[in-house]
């Protein structure tokens, strides 16, 4: 694929130091018997309170697994291995910000191309734009560009298609 040729671009992102004070503000706030970890609940609580959204099961258990892989709620260790503890929340919390940011980045980009406010991009869309930005590349580049992110082939790139254009490659890096 064009893309994965280009490379994936790294992306890396720190927390400002108010932020990241925000951020130790909601997980002790969150940690209300003062434990030292969330407990799921505690842990969706927490995004409810940074991100303005409650995290579905799926999402909750992807995050406690990914930080205790070899516990579940049926285990019977001890109930600091079923929590999440400050440093392993910081790096959860980092990274959805970090997602969210380039979310809104490639939404930017996206709506720089779709001049007419359509709500998707066309094969003249993407033509100017390159023109603007590369405008030695050649025009069969452009149409091969083209055809890869149009993923149903209908002559229109909506932002999923484009997002996953901008994502590709990212976890292969």
């Amino acid at each position: 694929m064009f893309f994965s040729q280009a490379g994936a671009r790294t992306r890396t992102w720190e927390a400002s130091p108010s932020e990241h004070k925000k951020w130790v503000e909601v997980f002790r706030a969150c940690d209300e018997d003062n434990k030292g970890y969330l407990s799921r609940e505690d842990f969706k609580v927490a995004v409810v309170m940074l991100f303005g959204y409650k995290p579905s099961k799926i999402e909750a258990d992807s995050v406690m697994s990914s930080v205790n892989p070899n516990t579940s709620e049926e285990d019977n260790f001890s109930p600091q291995l079923l929590g999440i503890l400050l440093e392993e929340f910081l790096n959860v919390i980092r990274k959805k910000r970090e997602a969210q940011l380039y979310r809104n980045e490639t939404r930017h980009i996206f709506t720089a191309f779709d001049r007419h406010y359509r709500g998707y991009l066309t094969l003249e869309d993407f033509q100017k734009a390159f023109k603007q930005v590369a405008p030695k590349l050649p025009e069969r580049i452009i149409l091969e560009v083209f055809r890869e992110v149009d993923q149903d082939s209908d002559g229109h790139v909506s932002f999923k298609d484009f997002e996953y254009a901008m994502n590709y490659g990212q976890n292969e890096a």
